[in-house]
């Protein structure tokens, strides 16, 4: 899974230079993606896409943490009924899915988590924020590429991104 970095630029010509630093370091324009207020005011920056501009990643994983929320409980249930009425050797099979969906609640809180709805206020005062997907062993490169040569940038947080959901 790739690690989606955010970075505010304060207006479309500062986003442009480190969108050309950026594929100076080989970072695709395929992996940047430019949002604004007014996608009129990005000219030339690489555009998200609409999945991207509706935050589509922050509906996945809240879907996603409800479903094994929900199977948490279910199987927790199924449990306690089993255990009261002495059916102990079924017991295993929702002790096992409990268990399981715990470990994987506590993977998913992990995970990086910035979404667009942070930068909110940001972009309705003019500035512009490009998302990098980008490796995970190239995060810190990319955040001290933007943070030494573009001091205006403010670096926004770290996501995940999957280009297999195009979110």
């Amino acid at each position: 899974m790739n690690r989606r970095l955010y970075f505010l630029a304060p207006d479309a010509e500062h986003a442009r230079r480190i969108v050309k630093d950026l594929e100076s370091t080989g970072i695709s324009d395929k992996d940047i993606h430019a949002v604004s207020r007014n996608s009129a005011s990005l000219g030339d920056l690489p555009p998200a896409t609409r999945a991207q501009e509706k935050d589509m990643g922050l509906h996945l994983e809240r879907g996603l943490w409800n479903l094994n929320l929900a199977v948490f409980a279910i199987s927790i249930t199924l449990l306690a009924t089993l255990l009261i009425k002495g059916l102990t050797g079924w017991a295993i099979i929702p002790l096992a899915i409990a268990i399981s969906t715990f470990v994987v609640g506590l993977l998913f809180t992990r995970v990086p988590n910035a979404h667009l709805n942070e930068f909110r206020d940001a972009l309705h005062h003019g500035e512009i924020l490009l998302m990098i997907d980008s490796p995970r062993n190239r995060v810190s490169e990319i955040e001290d590429l933007v943070q030494h040569r573009h001091p205006g940038a403010v670096v926004g947080g770290v996501g995940w991104c999957s280009k297999t959901l195009h979110v």
